[in-house]
């Protein structure tokens, strides 16, 4: 856990991963979150998963049905603990 007041916190990151990954977020909050997660395995590890999440979801159409969804995203999250 970093202390200073430049330095992102883990809970912080996860605010805004979503921000993030859909690229919506200024520069310098991108690089504070590549900072952070370059230092950080965990909170490098649930960018990954939130980014496979985002992927898996993603290539569904919009008739695909709640539960096939949920099992995608589940799957991408199995996938990723694997690795």
């Amino acid at each position: 856990m970093t202390t200073g007041t430049d330095e992102m916190q883990c809970r912080e990151l996860i605010e805004l991963v979503t921000d993030y990954l859909e690229g919506t977020i200024a520069e310098a909050e991108r690089e504070r979150i590549e900072v952070h997660a370059g230092e950080c395995a965990w909170c490098e590890r649930y960018v990954e998963q939130t980014r496979q999440v985002i992927g898996a979801l993603g290539a569904l159409d919009e008739g695909a049905a709640g539960g096939e969804a949920w099992e995608r995203a589940l799957a991408a999250f199995r996938d990723q603990q694997r690795r």
